[in-house]
């Protein structure tokens, strides 16, 4: 996500946001540590999200600092809006510590108001004992959401780079329906399907390629393997697109020839909960209200046991290894949808004792009287 992605009035519209919440939450300075969040703020495509990095970002105009990895220094400084690019890693014997101390002490940060991103995927619980102990006697608040929450609601400009990924899907949907055949394995469709995602203009997945076939349809979540298609497999495949890493995913259920009766029933509850799901999105509609009528449809058909799935939570932009927002929709949630969200909905059925599972995956955007489906592909349980 370079600063070139969007005008600066985007950028800086979203500084806006995040300094207004940063007041509310009492906060001086903001200590960014989530790629995708760093790149909502300043813009860069950076892929060094695997070592320490952090954006420094002041409630006052000011200038904005960030420190990383020295690899990526070049990029930062051509691509992002930072004004103030720190690398860490030379000498040999110099470690991001010492680089945010200077930053803490150039910029006259000590004793001021913190608000800490600890995200789960980007901060080892070591390196966050160290900043800990480096912040010292500065107040510390948890922000781990403060930007996730705002990004929920996508701009025009934002929506516009999902639909953008929604048609990708549609195509490599298409080649993967194309490609499905007795005699391949799951790893030679998915090469397929990943070529047309990358030729198409996709970024590369923030999450790997969920294609589970024959007896593994029970199973939640499996990378592509070297099993081999047979006639009248049931199977489910997910997969995103990303432009400018925003992201959108899809999920569909197949069979390689006819399918049972049973596989009918269990795509059908499955399908079923997912609309009632769907039924109920729109804006100021409670986020638990799609998840209590999907559970409905679930739990009055006698299959609660195999509800082993949130029924969806919200997408955007996203970086390895993972594409889920703030957003859950389960039980718990205590959030409202808005217009502008887009989320993921994929009520499933899985580890049916004969071997079967089922999920429907759909991107809804959510508008003031209900929400929009973002993928053309059918919904049907497709049969090749």
């Amino acid at each position: 996500m370079s600063k070139e992605f969007f005008a600066q009035s985007e950028f800086d519209s979203r500084h806006r946001k995040v300094r207004e919440a940063m007041e509310t939450a009492g906060i001086d300075v903001l200590l960014v540590i989530a790629p995708q969040n760093i790149n909502y703020l300043i813009g860069t495509p950076a892929k060094g999200y695997q070592e320490f990095a952090m954006l420094f970002f002041p409630l006052e105009q000011g200038p904005l600092t960030v420190v990383s990895r020295l690899p990526e220094v070049p990029m930062l400084e051509a691509e992002s809006l930072a004004d103030d690019v720190r690398g860490w890693g030379e000498p040999e014997t110099e470690n991001w510590m010492t680089v945010v101390k200077q930053i803490i002490e150039d910029r006259k940060y000590a004793g001021l108001r913190l608000g800490l991103e600890v995200p789960a995927y980007y901060l080892h619980a070591l390196d966050y004992q160290k900043l800990q102990s480096l912040l010292g006697p500065s107040p510390v608040k948890d922000a781990t959401d403060l930007i996730g929450n705002i990004k929920l609601i996508k701009s025009p400009a934002e929506i516009a780079y999902i639909r953008k990924s929604a048609d990708i899907l549609d195509a490599a949907m298409k080649t993967c329906l194309g490609s499905l055949a007795a005699g391949k394995t799951e790893r030679e469709v998915s090469a397929d399907v990943h070529h047309t995602l990358l030729s198409s203009g996709s970024d590369i997945p923030s999450s790997p390629m969920n294609f589970l076939s024959g007896p593994r349809s029970a199973f939640a979540h499996g990378e592509p393997t070297d099993r081999v298609l047979e006639t009248g497999d049931f199977m489910h495949i997910q997969f995103g697109a990303h432009v400018r890493r925003y992201c959108c995913t899809i999920g569909r259920q197949i069979c390689l020839g006819e399918p049972t009766g049973r596989m009918h029933e269990i795509y059908q509850l499955a399908r079923d909960a997912g609309d009632a799901a769907i039924g109920h999105m729109r804006a100021g509609v409670r986020a638990t209200a799609p998840h209590e009528a999907a559970k409905k449809v679930i739990s009055e058909a006698g299959m609660e046991r195999y509800r082993l799935h949130m029924t969806g939570y919200a997408v955007g932009a996203a970086f390895p290894p993972s594409w889920i927002e703030p957003l859950i929709m389960d039980s718990n949630s205590t959030q409202t949808l808005m217009a502008g969200m887009v989320i993921a909905v994929e009520p499933p059925l899985f580890g049916l004792e004969e071997g079967l599972g089922v999920r429907i995956i759909d991107n809804v955007l959510v508008t003031e009287s209900g929400c929009e489906l973002l993928s053309k592909t059918t919904r049907d349980l497709i049969v090749v």
